[in-house]
């Protein structure tokens, strides 16, 4: 093999730097300004290159149902738990993450902020009152005595029955409503740091007009300069409004009057009586018309399909083809248990008939409200954003860690009660920002660059176009290709050139200290020519040599499961998956989206690691294994003209 020697200059251009006369690399070189292309291939790369992990939804002893229920963590404590700090929970546990989040938005509820913990220190203000005296002592007393205090206390909030004097004190234009909202705000510029974790300010907006869950999460782009120029919106009349108008309101007053940015984020559905999604009928306080669908879609682009009152991505009753939909479903009406389900309610809550939805809603009134990303939150009322099955501290203080927390119902009423082996450790949402900071992150949101996962960190790219090729995969870099060639979850596919049919490059990766992954599918919702929806749920990539079946159903991976131990083996399954995937069924005059559905192998549940530290027995009724999974944000195909 011969050798040849190049000049230094020579070397210099082959390796894309200039050398100044001296032989020093010239500043002009170092500005990237020379026009070779680099030998690096991650010189000048502009695209998102890791997702960051983070929760959209989590309460601390602010928020008014969680302080009600023992939480005394304030926002510094969720921050640096959040952080990767350990630190002490409510009941005294020492709590740590296994791995820290990137990002985190604080959401404590908005009316009567800052009650709880008055309630809780027994000040003068809230023992003025007769109601606040009551449930002041029934918490005092703990135990059953504090429970049925938070439960009243709860109920007088959504049946609107709060009383006139506590109401006035912690509601907009109080001292101590101003004084807990700059708390909220100072907390998190504090634990700001742009490019190693990003908080967000932000806040829950807490609709439950006849006890169905309308809830929507804010995030602020902005620091305390912006903040502070306004107290976020409540609920409670006469100070507030249940409608979800009043909420886009506030949004558009903040922008004009700041100049920052803020959006909203749809709380997961499934306890809201099929109000979450209307569609052409009335809604609570108005009607599905031209207004609501350009400000819902201008306000809510993402939507939490999973958190701890469980999965809303799809349901068995609606999607009876999907052998995977009945995943953690949540069958019960509301928070008051009034009302069984019916199909029509089902429709409302669950984001794939949701999306299917807002492709009609677009024909009708040329404007998509149902256009969200995908994400994932915890809904932690404990101030610890905690979604791993084996470090899950619950819902709520009353239900963290002990032997008996299997046993206590999540809610109970008269007409029956949600147990509480049916809350999920779920969720967090991957973002694709280019960077770690507010600016970033939000970016990301707004276009919808997002995916959710039950807990486990997946790794997951999603990119749809029309002339993907197998060797597009044959890279450790297909996101290059991905954006170059195709756009990401999140988008609209570019317009249609020539007789083809869009196709998708697909890349998973399995949590580095989870399970293997078992499948990736795609799922496929349209709206055809005589006004119908449909939907189809395809395997497109799979472990091991199973094959499909004459319908393209793969089998089951099967199970590895160790019940006495709490604990599975990788031996099946794939630590990647990756395919390109072109649509057989496509028709070019039908509006469609197509999202990814991604199954780990089965897992423990939170369950039966209780069962394991606590030498416990489960009820019979409790589902002891499951599939983690991920859902990648949507890609939309519009029909030309």
């Amino acid at each position: 093999m011969k050798f040849i020697l190049l000049p230094a200059v020579s070397l210099a251009l082959l390796a894309g730097t200039a050398l100044a006369n001296d032989g020093v690399p010239s500043e002009e070189a170092a500005e990237g300004t020379f026009k070779a292309a680099p030998f690096s291939p991650y010189a000048n790369r502009t695209i998102p290159e890791r997702p960051l992990w983070g929760d959209t939804h989590l309460h601390t002893g602010l928020s008014l149902d969680a302080g009600a229920f023992g939480n005394t963590l304030l926002p510094d404590t969720a921050w640096r738990f959040a952080k990767g700090e350990q630190v002490v929970s409510s009941t005294g546990q020492p709590v740590r993450l296994a791995r820290p989040l990137d990002w985190m938005v604080l959401t404590d509820h908005t009316d009567l902020m800052g009650f709880a913990p008055d309630l809780q220190a027994g000040k003068p203000g809230v023992l003025a009152d007769p109601k606040g005296r009551e449930w002041y002592e029934g918490y005092s007393k703990g135990g059953a005595d504090a429970g049925k205090a938070a439960f009243d206390l709860i109920t007088n909030f959504s049946q609107m029955t709060l009383p006139e004097l506590l109401l006035k004190s912690y509601s907009p234009g109080a001292d101590a409503f101003a004084f807990t909202w700059e708390h909220i705000v100072d907390a998190a510029e504090r634990h700001n740091d742009p490019g190693n974790f990003t908080a967000f300010i932000g806040f829950e907006w807490t609709s439950v007009p006849k006890g169905f869950n309308l809830h929507r999460n804010v995030m602020l782009r902005d620091g305390p300069v912006r903040a502070k120029q306004v107290v976020p919106p409540v609920t409670q009349p006469p100070y507030g409004d249940t409608n979800p108008e009043s909420l886009y309101k506030w949004l558009e007053m903040y922008q004009e009057k700041t100049g920052g940015r803020a959006v909203a984020f749809a709380h997961n559905g499934n306890l809201s009586n099929g109000w979450m999604f209307p569609t052409d009928d009335t809604y609570h306080g108005g009607k599905v018309d031209q207004n609501y669908v350009e400000r819902r879609a201008k306000w809510e682009p993402h939507y939490e399909v999973t958190q701890i009152k469980g999965d809303g991505e799809a349901h068995p009753a609606l999607s009876p083809e999907d052998s995977y939909a009945d995943y953690e479903n949540w069958d019960v009406g509301n928070l008051d248990l009034t009302q069984l389900k019916t199909q029509d309610m089902l429709g409302g809550e669950y984001a794939r008939e949701a999306l299917k939805r807002g492709l009609m809603l677009e024909e009708k009134f040329g404007v998509n409200p149902y256009k969200f990303g995908m994400g994932g939150a915890t809904d932690s009322h404990t101030a610890l954003a905690t979604a791993e099955e084996e470090n899950f501290f619950s819902k709520s203080v009353s239900v963290e860690p002990s032997p008996t927390r299997i046993q206590h119902p999540f809610v109970k009423s008269d007409l029956g009660e949600i147990p509480g082996h049916l809350l999920v450790a779920s969720g967090y949402t991957a973002v694709w920002a280019t960077d770690n900071t507010r600016a970033a992150i939000f970016d990301a949101f707004k276009r919808r660059e997002t995916y959710a996962t039950t807990g486990p960190r997946i790794g997951l790219r999603f990119f749809g176009g029309w002339e993907f090729i197998d060797d597009d995969l044959r890279t450790r870099m297909p996101a290059e290709t991905g954006y170059s060639k195709g756009v990401p979850m999140g988008g609209d596919l570019r317009p249609r050139e020539g007789d083809g049919a869009p196709n998708f490059m697909i890349y998973a990766l399995r949590d580095p200290i989870g399970a293997n992954l078992d499948r990736i599918q795609v799922v496929k919702g349209w709206l055809d020519a005589d006004g119908k929806l449909n939907e189809k749920v395809y395997d497109v990539a799979w472990s091991g040599d199973r094959g499909a079946d004459s319908d393209g159903n793969v089998p089951a991976v099967g199970n590895t499961v160790d019940l006495e131990t709490a604990s599975w083996s990788n031996t099946i399954g794939a630590s990647e998956l990756a395919t390109i995937w072109s649509d057989p069924d496509f028709d070019p005059a039908e509006r469609a989206f197509y999202y990814v559905r991604v199954l780990e192998i089965p897992t423990p549940r939170w369950v039966v690691y209780d069962k394991v530290r606590y030498s416990i027995d489960l009820p019979e009724d409790a589902k002891l294994t499951h599939q983690e999974r991920a859902y990648s944000s949507p890609i939309w195909y519009t029909p030309k003209g």
